[in-house]
């Protein structure tokens, strides 16, 4: 296996927890609770969970637009020194932004719709290395070309395209600054089922053409089946299972990841062993003590409701659960 790119260590992001009215102190929200793990260099690296999980909120504690409550996420990029992403400052931390870019959920809200084409893809290109006129249309021009759009589009507005369209002009953007590490948060979701499919052979595409990396977070199992090397399992802030993407579709371990398995539309049910999941996956909270998983669990016991799940290393997976390898 190659080295890693990222290393994330001990990652906590707790909000709330502050006084408010009357004296009262409500709880502090554990929306990443001590997550660890490698994102190894040229790899697609899935984060996968319900709504709620804390999967986009990690993204953007890696990227560093939450200041993490505690932890480490160290970056090694290929021209300079490792840096610890939250440790820095905002100087050094722009900076660092043209090496890890992000390609954000709505291609509508997250695309200017008074500017053209050619200042949402290119200004990030005049910031950085101070291009103008000619060498700005250019660079912008090649880089729609990559995305598959037509450069006579460079002076029309967002309004003008499809939804699978703007996503293409949001890769382009998160292009523009020739990065190591992009963050693909939802990349997909808000797109017609045909669209999905050739955005990610184009995200597939562009990952051997550039030499990315990519972290991509979703709800979606069957894409992440589709585009990933390695899967990380997210339920209410915690890492439940982390594992190669075809050992966790095969032979999941952790009951959460069998439940969010069982709910996934498969045209043959002999393809995959999977476990029904007889309790709601709408229907848990955070547990005050033990694990968090246990109040949904069909194999919970009393352990699991009193003592925290130590982490196992099973075969290629790591589990977060007391009977990981036995149920």
């Amino acid at each position: 296996m190659s080295d890693p790119i990222l290393s994330v260590r001990d990652l906590d992001m707790h909000f709330g927890g502050v006084n408010g009215f009357f004296g009262k102190t409500p709880p502090a929200v554990r929306a990443v609770d001590n997550v660890s793990f490698d994102v190894m260099r040229g790899e697609t690296f899935g984060i996968v969970g319900e709504s709620g999980s804390g999967k986009t909120t990690l993204g953007r504690c890696i990227i560093r637009t939450h200041t993490p409550t505690a932890g480490s996420v160290e970056f090694f990029g290929r021209d300079a020194d490792p840096v610890d992403l939250t440790q820095i400052s905002p100087e050094h931390l722009r900076a660092i932004w043209r090496n890890i870019r992000m390609i954000f959920q709505d291609p509508q809200s997250s695309l200017n719709p008074r500017l053209p084409v050619i200042e949402i893809v290119g200004q990030v290109l005049r910031k950085t290395e101070g291009l103008r006129g000619r060498a700005l249309s250019d660079r912008v021009a090649d880089l729609l070309l990559k995305v598959g759009l037509r450069p006579e589009i460079l002076q029309r507005y967002p309004g003008a395209f499809s939804g699978g369209q703007r996503q293409r002009l949001g890769i382009a953007r998160a292009l523009a600054t020739n990065p190591e590490l992009v963050i693909a948060d939802e990349a997909v979701s808000a797109l017609d089922v045909s669209i999905q499919a050739q955005t990610l052979n184009l995200l597939q595409d562009l990952q051997e053409e550039f030499n990315l990396t990519y972290v991509f977070i979703a709800h979606d199992l069957a894409v992440v089946e589709h585009v990933c090397d390695r899967v990380a399992v997210m339920y209410l802030g915690q890492i439940v299972e982390l594992a190669t993407t075809e050992e966790l579709f095969t032979a999941p371990r952790h009951p959460y990841t069998r439940a969010l398995l069982s709910a996934v539309p498969v045209p043959d049910p002999r393809k995959r062993k999977r476990q029904r999941n007889r309790k709601s996956l709408t229907d848990g909270s955070m547990a005050k003590s033990g694990c968090r998983f246990a109040s949904r669990c069909i194999h919970a016991t009393d352990l699991c409701h009193a003592e925290q799940p130590p982490r196992k290393h099973i075969g290629g997976a790591d589990v977060l659960c007391h009977y990981a390898g036995e149920v």
